[in-house]
């Protein structure tokens, strides 16, 4: 069995892994849809049971409602996002009144209900969320409203980038479920302020990009090339990639006393506080699904290797500003 979390106040019980559907969308590369369901299907059978999509990630909806068509177990905790109507917006704040405007939201949801074929989405966010669209309250009333009429269970954000700290006030106001954000060894400011206030109020904390887009896997050498559809394609570049394969090269020296891979101690970080409710983590080959799993079930970090770990290799960049702003 997976280890597990309270979803915020709730009583359900999520497991701290979860999958990350960006990947069916092709973003990591392209695969026949029947191995994306077979990850799916590898992924619930190991005790997964939270999975995290979104409108914006092409097809990844759909297939996982084909996945849990012909899945007999329990059913899994469904969050995805709210599609965006405006283009921009992920490296600097775009208005809320053009990335969603009134009526937007539903029509978002009501898509992805038809999508993944279920009545009622567990978790429903704000795909890109900036602190300056609380004076506009519409769009979340508009959110609470989907709440009160039984077509989501729950509602929250997340956050487009690095800056973790712009949803410290939303989280203190009790009107969101959860906050979704980057958390990993290059990059742990969350656990400063946004981990503890999240744990404080009761609101669930999905920590994403917990490989730092497969990086902290070790994946990357000097001649690794992405497809131009990958969406990794450039990203380890503005570092530059040189300065990106000696830091996580320091990290070896953790392994295999700590970890037995660099992908388990960059898992097993990311969940040593207990704020964390969940990581979610591509798993759309079903042999990551397998590793990932696997890593919970190893002893977790001393505090004195995660102190390290916090204070000698955090490295605070944001390459989401170069990538979108080519």
């Amino acid at each position: 069995m997976l280890p597990s979390n309270s979803f915020g106040k709730s009583n359900i019980s999520i497991s701290r892994l979860g999958y990350g559907a960006m990947g069916l969308s092709g973003s990591f590369g392209s695969m026949e849809e029947s191995e994306f369901i077979q990850s799916i299907h590898r992924s619930l059978e190991l005790g997964v049971n939270f999975i995290d999509t979104a409108r914006a990630y092409g097809p990844s909806e759909e297939t996982i409602g084909k996945a849990l068509k012909t899945w007999d177990g329990p059913q899994p905790f469904i969050a995805t996002k709210v599609k965006p109507c405006g283009k921009g917006g992920w490296g600097s704040p775009i208005p809320v009144i053009e990335a969603y405007p009134p009526g937007s939201i539903q029509a978002s949801v009501d898509a992805s209900l038809q999508a993944l074929g279920v009545e009622a989405l567990d978790l429903i966010q704000m795909h890109q969320y900036w602190s300056a669209w609380d004076d506009e309250p519409y769009w979340l009333e508009e959110m609470v409203k989907l709440k009160e009429a039984g077509k989501v269970k729950y509602i929250g954000i997340s956050i487009p980038d690095h800056r973790h700290d712009m949803a410290l006030s939303l989280v203190k106001s009790g009107k969101i479920d959860s906050v979704q954000s980057i958390l990993n060894i290059f990059d742990p400011i969350a656990l400063d302020n946004l981990v503890p206030l999240c744990e404080k109020h009761g609101v669930a904390f999905i920590a994403r990009c917990v490989l730092d887009e497969g990086g902290l896997t070790g994946l990357l050498s000097s001649d690794t090339t992405f497809t131009e559809r990958d969406f990794r394609n450039g990203y380890f570049d503005a570092g530059p990639r040189s300065e990106y394969i000696a830091r996580v090269e320091r990290l070896r020296s953790f392994i295999p006393q700590y970890a037995s891979s660099l992908a388990a101690l960059a898992i097993k970080y990311a969940l040593h506080a207990p704020g964390v409710t969940t990581s979610i983590i591509s798993m759309h080959i079903k042999e990551y699904a397998e590793q990932n799993a696997a890593a919970l079930q190893e002893d977790p970090l001393p505090d004195e290797v995660v102190d390290e770990l916090y204070k000698r290799h955090r490295w605070i960049r944001n390459f989401y500003e170069r990538k979108y702003w080519k």
